[in-house]
């Protein structure tokens, strides 16, 4: 387990930030945060970077959870929260030297090793106040890679990019987990391009976390298909695989059954059912998108 809290909150004046949160990240995992914008995801981050103090609750990252044992876990750690902090008039390669110093990481090959791994090796004399945002971006990233963590932190590292800035940061968190092993976890409010990297899901609303999941169960819960009622969906199974050479539909229940296939065409499966003897009650499409599925917790949530 790299990362478990239990109950953790956070209070600001009457407003609970963080609100008696419990989750945890497995090794491995691409954990995204989802949330909307004061929702809470960069208050929980500052908890667990110990940017900030709870007021309840216990945090416990790489099995530690007292003082000097999760100070030390969090040496194995990096973090991009808000914008970091670099200096505009020295290069890529200077801010990070900068902050290898100031940190103590005796590795002088470290800040090289940083910008390969996000794609900054020829910015050259370049300074940082005339990257493009999403060069700034990539170079926040390779301030959190400097001491080679195993576990990173990423909030919104895709707030403002360009299409091919997107795509750029997706595939260097790809990269970052599949060939480097590391874990991350990653805020977003931008649900679509965040299914395409995470492998689990927290949702988290007003503070409080609301549900989470993997990848596979949001796929599932997203899944197209045709709901049909009829009289016999056992007869009905038949009739998709014999006539229709599908097998791909479930049984819910005794008069419910649902077709991932023919979604461009249920007059067919219409008219081939009922051909069969099938009395068909009702059929339609039914199925969310990612945003559907996620307002439709929000809204259960309020």
């Amino acid at each position: 387990m790299v990362l478990k809290t239990n109950g953790l909150t956070k209070c600001y004046g009457k407003q609970r930030a963080v609100d008696n949160v419990s989750l945890s990240i497995e090794k491995g995992d691409i954990y995204g945060l989802i949330g909307r914008n004061g929702a809470g995801k960069t208050t929980l981050m500052r908890l667990i970077t110990s940017l900030a103090n709870p007021d309840d609750g216990v945090l416990e990252l790489f099995g530690q959870s007292s003082g000097g044992g999760i100070n030390a876990s969090r040496k194995r750690m990096g973090a991009v929260i808000e914008m970091p902090a670099l200096y505009p008039s020295l290069t890529a390669r200077q801010n990070l030297e900068y902050y290898r110093i100031l940190r103590g990481i005796p590795e002088k090959t470290a800040v090289e090793k940083a910008l390969r791994t996000v794609g900054l090796t020829d910015t050259g004399k370049k300074r940082y106040k005339h990257f493009s945002l999403g060069m700034k971006q990539r170079l926040g990233l390779a301030l959190a890679l400097l001491n080679n963590p195993d576990f990173i932190i990423l909030d919104e590292p895709i707030n403002g990019l360009d299409p091919m800035g997107i795509i750029e940061m997706r595939e260097t968190i790809i990269k970052l987990n599949h060939e480097y092993g590391i874990t991350i976890m990653i805020s977003s409010h931008i649900l679509t391009e965040l299914s395409q990297t995470a492998t689990r899901y927290g949702i988290i609303e007003s503070g409080k976390l609301i549900k989470e999941l993997t990848n596979a169960e949001l796929a599932e819960q997203c899944q197209r298909a045709l709901r049909v009622i009829t009289d016999d969906t056992a007869k009905a199974a038949g009739i998709l695989e014999t006539v229709l050479n599908t097998v791909k539909y479930k049984v819910i229940s005794e008069r419910e059954i649902r077709i991932y296939d023919y979604l461009d065409n249920p007059a067919e499966v219409n008219f081939r059912l009922s051909a069969g003897g099938v009395r068909v009650s009702s059929i339609s499409e039914i199925g969310d998108t990612i945003e559907d599925y996620f307002i439709s917790l929000i809204g259960e949530a309020g």
